[in-house]
């Protein structure tokens, strides 16, 4: 016991610009743990946080059993902690972690289903952005798979236990269903894995706060852009600078190149991994029914306002630009069906989804989501909407036939006109000015006179106010 007590002292707070690293397991965790522990050097620079489904009920001795297989600081976490390299964080068994600032935050675990390691994740890829890496290992259920997705969403790395090694692998195979996974390999090959990561994240400019690049890298970066217009027909020079740099710089460090030079040459020959980076600038953030209270004031102000000014036999028509890969829109046709009930019947509805990625549209137009996909969505909504298709649920004729999915680009493909409502959540924020006043002149043009404009939460029509009104005070509603 007494290596546990004298890790109780806090390591003292440090600049949270290394990774950081979670690390989740359930059913057949401990001996992963053990091996991905037992591999880790002394001196790797990064930090470590585990956490486990345990029984809240038992005092937890994990401490004491990891801290025999390494030489590295083992600390259960007792109150607030602060992230520091080269230490391992264990979470008790009853409660929540979240990640505030660096800070690792305590609460007490809800009753419901354990979904311990979705929520430390979900907030390490919020805090820590392209520093989080999540790990899931051994384990049944699929707690893990939306955290990894979170991670990827934000630029992190995501790793997952293969099946051979894996006592229990529906956990980690869930995450690789779900395709958020960048590597599936055995414990004790992970952290060599992530070295190699943490090596590239060191050397790698990009995630040094400067904007300007070298002259060299800035000529290299406008041949990189040059590729991707070609190959997919879409023009990034005027997406944020620095969020696509650190998108380049997680695919160097995923196909192991060693700098930017070399990571063009091998672009320039691989047609495979053209279609990754776009897809990784891309960034599908996407749920059902993503922020909630979003969907609530739909229903409460923007729906009744909508079928009150409009003509009785006139299509209601909505837009969903960057539709990713369609939750969003089929969230909409679900919410105005339980709007209108019984009218249906009497209402034509249009919903028109568009994105500039075909491999999203591909998937939408499928309709078909995994169990961790429909998690969000209540258990009538399910019953009402979906149906089972294997494993799987599949959206039900009723609200596919009111959505029509089409790939296109609204900053250079005509627009579509005579909308009601466009929604576009969470796609400006990764344009520069010049991109986004662009964007809002064509919703302008493509709203009809009274319509809505449905906006992500960190989204203003900023430069472009002048063409909008803001309808509620706490969404982002305009019109």
């Amino acid at each position: 016991m007494a290596t546990h007590k004298k890790n109780k002292t806090q390591p003292p707070a440090t600049v949270q610009n290394f990774p950081i690293v979670g690390i989740g397991a359930s059913a057949g965790g401990l001996d992963a743990f053990k091996r991905l522990l037992a591999a880790i050097p002394e001196r790797s620079g990064m930090a470590y946080v585990l956490v486990q489904h345990l029984d809240p009920s038992h005092e937890s001795i994990l401490p004491e059993i990891l801290q025999r297989v390494t030489k590295i600081p083992v600390h259960e976490i007792t109150e607030d902690i602060h992230l520091a390299p080269n230490h391992i964080y264990v979470i008790p068994s009853n409660k929540m972690l979240v990640s505030t600032d660096g800070v690792l935050q305590l609460t007490d675990r809800a009753r419901k289903v354990n979904l311990s390691i979705d929520v430390f994740f979900t907030s390490l890829a919020d805090v820590h952005k392209e520093f989080a890496v999540g790990v899931v290992l051994s384990g049944t259920g699929t707690d893990g798979t939306l955290g990894l997705k979170a991670i990827k969403e934000q630029g992190g790395i995501s790793i997952a236990q293969d099946s051979q090694s894996a006592a229990y692998d529906n956990m980690p195979q869930s995450a690789v269903n779900a395709g958020v996974v960048d590597f599936i390999l055995a414990p004790e090959k992970i952290p060599a894995q992530l070295l190699q990561i943490n090596s590239a994240y060191k050397t790698n400019h990009f995630y040094k706060d400067e904007e300007e690049l070298p002259k060299d890298d800035e000529d290299i970066f406008k041949q990189i852009l040059l590729l991707l217009r070609h190959r997919s027909g879409v023009d990034f020079t005027y997406y944020k600078q620095p969020t696509f740099h650190r998108r380049i710089a997680r695919r160097i460090a995923l196909v192991k190149k060693k700098d930017l030079a070399d990571y063009l040459n091998f672009l320039r020959t691989d047609k495979a991994e053209q279609d990754a980076l776009f897809q990784d600038v891309l960034i599908p953030v996407t749920s059902f029914f993503r922020d909630p209270k979003t969907f609530q004031t739909l229903t409460e102000t923007v729906f009744p306002t909508l079928f009150k000014n409009n003509p009785p036999y006139e299509p209601i028509r909505v837009w969903i630009a960057g539709c990713s890969t369609g939750e969003e829109a089929f969230s909409i046709a679900i919410c105005l069906h339980e709007f209108l009930g019984e009218k249906l019947s009497n209402t034509k509805i249009q919903i028109f989804a568009s994105d500039i990625s075909e491999k999203a549209i591909k998937k939408a137009r499928a309709a078909i989501y995994s169990k961790t996909d429909v998690e969000n969505l209540s258990a009538t909504q399910l019953k009402n909407y979906f149906r089972k298709n294997g494993g799987d649920y599949e959206v039900n004729k009723i609200i596919r036939e009111m959505c029509v999915f089409a790939p296109h680009n609204f900053l250079k493909d005509p627009p579509f006109a005579k909308m009601d409502l466009i929604t576009c959540r969470n796609v400006l924020i990764y344009m520069d000015t010049f991109l986004q006043k662009k964007a809002f002149t064509t919703f302008h043009y493509a709203l009809k006179e009274n319509g809505f404009l449905l906006l992500g939460k960190s989204e203003t029509p900023g430069a472009s106010s002048d063409l909008f009104t803001q309808v509620s005070k706490h969404d982002k509603i305009y019109s």
